[in-house]
């Protein structure tokens, strides 16, 4: 199966930022903050446009806890979603990613999103700061499954649950009429009965676990730079970060299409699609051609990874 998402419109990279920002990644010590325009090259569309409003609205904590119905609402999306959510693989610019952490110029990948795509690719300094979609926990007693095994349980407890879509979102909640959602069923948590399941992700309302930022703050003050990707940095969760390396004299580079909340504070600025700019950075600063036809075979279950706009 083949996603597609809509790309904002190509841009002429600016040569002398290019080799500005070559230079910068050269001197190694990157950390890099990604967002959901990393991921649109999988086919896994972002949450807002080029201009900063947002497309789609996702599920919020507070609706979350708040009733089953809600809870039925989000899974009964969540599970018809899934299928194709799955399906994603990495782009060039994560495999590009992967490759200048092995040429050991990337020393951590903070990234906003929940699709695992990182780690599909091979980086493996993943820091997954919203959490990931192939993992579910059980809110009240802690409990932890893989994705695959609630959706099969969901699968065995809805056998006459027929809606299907076309659609892909960054947290694959996915949009169903009304009257598809209200026979289906939810399960629980086989060692407290808790409806109470929810992925291993940070919902919009939601808190990033204290200890994972500190982590991903860690990584940020010792950095030598801070290379944000494909994030329009519109909420605090990603933005604080750029704001830390900002304060210490860090040099922050953004590369992503349209404005982002960080342009103030962004030592380097290149306006154009990444898919145009982080394979050919990786090629120069590595001195070692991609392979051509490489796919990323890897499943985007296959390593953790939250959305965040």
């Amino acid at each position: 199966m083949t996603l597609t998402a809509e790309l904002p419109p190509r841009a002429p990279v600016d040569e002398a930022a290019f080799a500005a920002l070559a230079d910068l990644v050269r001197r190694g010590r990157v950390v890099a903050l990604t967002g959901a325009g990393v991921s649109t090259g999988s086919g896994i569309p972002d949450y807002r446009g080029p201009d900063g409003s947002r497309r789609v609205t996702p599920m919020h904590h507070g609706d979350f806890l708040a009733s089953a119905d809600n809870r039925r609402r989000y899974w009964a999306r969540s599970y018809a979603g899934w299928t194709r959510f799955r399906a994603a693989r990495p782009n060039p610019v994560h495999h590009a990613l992967a490759r200048l952490e092995t040429a050991g110029l990337v020393e951590q990948v903070i990234t906003q999103n929940v699709d695992g795509l990182h780690q599909a690719a091979g980086s493996r300094r993943v820091l997954d700061l919203h959490g990931t979609l192939a993992r579910v926990g059980c809110l009240r007693c802690g409990e932890n499954y893989a994705r695959e095994v609630v959706h099969e349980w969901m699968t065995a407890a809805n056998p006459r649950f027929g809606a299907t879509t076309d659609e892909v979102r960054p947290d694959g909640d996915v949009v169903l009429d009304p009257h598809q959602i209200g026979g289906f069923r939810l399960v629980h948590c086989v060692v407290c009965g808790s409806d109470l399941l929810q992925p291993d992700v940070v919902f919009f309302g939601g808190s990033v676990p204290k200890a994972r930022v500190e982590r991903a703050f860690a990584a940020v003050e010792g950095a030598a730079a801070l290379l944000v990707l494909g994030s329009s940095l519109q909420v605090m969760s990603g933005y604080r970060f750029v704001r830390r390396a900002d304060r210490l004299g860090t040099p922050v580079a953004v590369v992503t299409r349209g404005r982002t909340r960080g342009d103030a504070e962004a030592t380097l600025r290149l306006d154009a699609l990444l898919q145009d700019v982080l394979p050919r950075l990786a090629d120069e600063v590595t001195g070692a051609p991609r392979a051509t036809g490489a796919t990323g075979a890897p499943s985007a279950t296959g390593g953790a990874g939250v959305g965040a706009p």
